[in-house]
C-alpha cells in the first residue's frame, strides 16, 4: 500500500515529508501518509472558500453530488475495506460495512428535506425562518471509525451548502485519503479537501482564520483544546467527545438474553466505540448469572488479525491505547478485582488484548470511573434502582446509557432518569442517520445526525417581508430593536 495523497482544490497533492502508519495486527509500519505543511493547509482552506461561493447557490446540485458520492462509496467498498482493516485493525467484514454505512449517510442527507418554517403570514407580513450555510468547515475525525465518522460530517456539511477541509487521525489516515481521492470525479474542486498530519495540523486548523465552524470527534481532553482554540474567532463548534456508558440490568431481565446483547454492545469494534457499554450494573439477585453469561461470551469470541475470516475482534488500534487498556486492567486487578476471563495482553506481535470481564470491582476504581475504550468490561452489583441511577449519573460523562428488563415501560422509566444524550431500552448502539447523537456534560456540545445534525452546519436567518404599503410596520417588538 503506497501512493497515498492529499486532495486540495480537486488536485492530487503529495508532500515533501511523510509519516508511517502502523498495522496494529503486527505493530509494523506498512504505509506512509503525507505530512501536510502550513502552506498546503492554507491552500486547502483557500480553495474551500473560493468553491463555497458557487456551491452554496445550488441546492439541487449539492444533493445530486452527495447522492453520487454514495454511489462511489458503495462501488469502492472492496477497495477501501482492506485499507481500513490494515490501518485500524477491525475485521474485513466490519470495515466493508463501515464503508457501506458511509454511503447510507450520504443518501440520507441528500434526501433530507428541510423546508423553511413560516412563523407569520397575515396582512402585516410574511415571515419565514430559513437556514443558511456557515461557510468553510474544518473537520477532524478519530481512529475508531475513520471513514464513517468522516461522512457523519461531510454529508450534512455539503448538503447545507458549506465546503470542507477534513483531517483524519494520524493513526488511520489512509482510508480517508483514498476515499476522498475516489470522490474527485463527482465532487467539484475545492468543495471537499483532505489533509493529513499530526496534532500540530489539528491545532493549525482550529485556529485558522478561514473556517467558520469546527466539527470534532475525539477525546474530552482534545475537545477542550479545540473549544479554546476556536473561541477567539467565535467559530461554531460541534464536539462529539468521550463516553462512559452504563448499562443497568433490572431484576426482571433474562440473564442469558442480556448477557449476549450487552457483550455485543460492549465489545463492538473491540470496545473502541465512544457510545459502547463501558460498565454494567447488575442486581445482586442476578449477578452471578449475568457475570457467567458475559464470561462465556468473552471466552468464546475469536480474536485475531482482521484479514482472517473467522476473526470477530481485531487488535486495539494503536500503541498508546494498548498501553492504556493494559494499565487500567492492571490497576483494577491490583485493587482487588478479578478477571473471570482475559485480563492480559496476548503474547506475540500486535496490539491484541484478551477480552476481559472484571468482577469484585466497584465505583472508585479507575476502569469504572474512566473511559477504557478497549476490550475490558467491569460488572458491578447493586441493591436498589434509585441507588444505581445515582451511581450511573455520578460522572462527568453523559453520552449514552441503556436499561434492560422484561417490563419495557418500567425500564423506560428508569432510562428517563439517565443524564445522557441517548437512552436505550433493551438495546444499545442502535444508531442511524436519522437519529440525533450527542452528549450531556463533558461528552460533547452539539448534535450529529438527523435534521438536528444538518442544522448544526447552518445559521438561522429570519426573512421578513412587509405587506404594509409604507413598509413602516415594525410590530410590537420594533420599538425595542
Amino acid at each position: 500500500m503506497s501512493d497515498f495523497v492529499m486532495t486540495i482544490g480537486g488536485d492530487t497533492v503529495p508532500a515533501a515529508d511523510s509519516f508511517g502508519v502502523v498495522n496494529p495486527a503486527n505493530g509494523e509500519v506498512f504505509a506512509h501518509a503525507p505530512e501536510c505543511t502550513r502552506d498546503q493547509l492554507d491552500a486547502a482552506f483557500d480553495s474551500a472558500a473560493k468553491a463555497q461561493r458557487d456551491w452554496k447557490l445550488d441546492e439541487a446540485a449539492r444533493r445530486k453530488t452527495v447522492l453520487a458520492m454514495a454511489d462511489v462509496l458503495f462501488a469502492s467498498a472492496e477497495e477501501l475495506a482492506p485499507i481500513l482493516t490494515a490501518e485500524q485493525g477491525k475485521p474485513l467484514a466490519d470495515a466493508t460495512m463501515e464503508v457501506f454505512a458511509s454511503g447510507m449517510w450520504c443518501q440520507y442527507f441528500a434526501n433530507l428535506e428541510t423546508p423553511p418554517q413560516v412563523i407569520q403570514d397575515d396582512e402585516q407580513a410574511y415571515v419565514e425562518v430559513v437556514r443558511r450555510p456557515i461557510g468553510v468547515v474544518a473537520a477532524i475525525t478519530p481512529w475508531n471509525f475513520p471513514v464513517l465518522l468522516g461522512f457523519w460530517k461531510i454529508a450534512p456539511a455539503l448538503v447545507a451548502g458549506n465546503t470542507l477541509v477534513l483531517k483524519p487521525s494520524p493513526f488511520t489516515p489512509l482510508s480517508t485519503l483514498k476515499a476522498i481521492e475516489l470522490l474527485r470525479d463527482v465532487v467539484p474542486p475545492g468543495v471537499l479537501n483532505v489533509v493529513s498530519g499530526g496534532d500540530q495540523l489539528g491545532a493549525w486548523m482550529t485556529s485558522h482564520s478561514v473556517p467558520r465552524k469546527v466539527s470534532f470527534t475525539g477525546s474530552i481532553e482534545t475537545g477542550k483544546k479545540v473549544a479554546q482554540s476556536a473561541a477567539p474567532d467565535l467559530k461554531r463548534v460541534t464536539l462529539e467527545l468521550g463516553g462512559n456508558d452504563p448499562a443497568i440490568v433490572l431484576d426482571d431481565a433474562d440473564p442469558a438474553t442480556v448477557s449476549r446483547a450487552i457483550f455485543a454492545a460492549a465489545f463492538n469494534n473491540n470496545g473502541q466505540v465512544c457510545s459502547a457499554i463501558k460498565r454494567v450494573y447488575v442486581p445482586e439477585s442476578l449477578y452471578s448469572e449475568v457475570l457467567d453469561g458475559l464470561t462465556a461470551e468473552a471466552a468464546k469470541v475469536k480474536v485475531g488479525d482482521g484479514t482472517q475470516p473467522d476473526s470477530k475482534l481485531g487488535p486495539i488500534n494503536n500503541a498508546p491505547q494498548f498501553e492504556r487498556v493494559k494499565e487500567l486492567v492492571a490497576d483494577a486487578l491490583s485493587h482487588g478485582a478479578t478477571a473471570t476471563t482475559g485480563g492480559a495482553a496476548r503474547e506475540g506481535a500486535g496490539y491484541f488484548f484478551e477480552p476481559t470481564i472484571l468482577t469484585d470491582i466497584n465505583d472508585g476504581t479507575r476502569i469504572v470511573d474512566e473511559e477504557q475504550f478497549g476490550p475490558a468490561l467491569p460488572v458491578i452489583p447493586y441493591r436498589n434502582v434509585e441507588e444505581v441511577v445515582e451511581r450511573a449519573n455520578a460522572t462527568h460523562f453523559g453520552l449514552s446509557g441503556s436499561v434492560w428488563g422484561a417490563d419495557a415501560d418500567r425500564a423506560a422509566g428508569v432510562a428517563s432518569q439517565l443524564e445522557c444524550g441517548t437512552a436505550w431500552i433493551n438495546t444499545h448502539l442502535a444508531l442511524g442517520p436519522s437519529q440525533p447523537f450527542g452528549g450531556f456534560k463533558w461528552s460533547g456540545i452539539g448534535i450529529e445526525n438527523g435534521p438536528w445534525g444538518l442544522a448544526e452546519f447552518s445559521e438561522i436567518q429570519a426573512v421578513h417581508r412587509s405587506r404594509v404599503a409604507d413598509g413602516m410596520n415594525m410590530g410590537t417588538a420594533g420599538i425595542y430593536s
